[in-house]
């Protein structure tokens, strides 16, 4: 995967995917292979902001 190429939104997903422990699950399966749960911890916490 070429992260450069990642615009800074998809920068901050996969940031929290790798703090949240689902980066390597994430790089195997896709976005989609994610179970619902996760990819809505995801975007709550890109939502309230705590992306940093």
């Amino acid at each position: 995967m070429a992260r450069w190429r990642l615009s800074e939104e998809e920068k901050r997903k996969y940031a929290l995917a790798e703090r949240l422990g689902l980066l390597e699950e994430l790089e195997k399966k896709g976005w989609a292979g994610l179970p619902a749960k996760d990819t809505g911890r995801i975007g709550g916490m890109l939502h309230r902001g705590k992306a940093k």
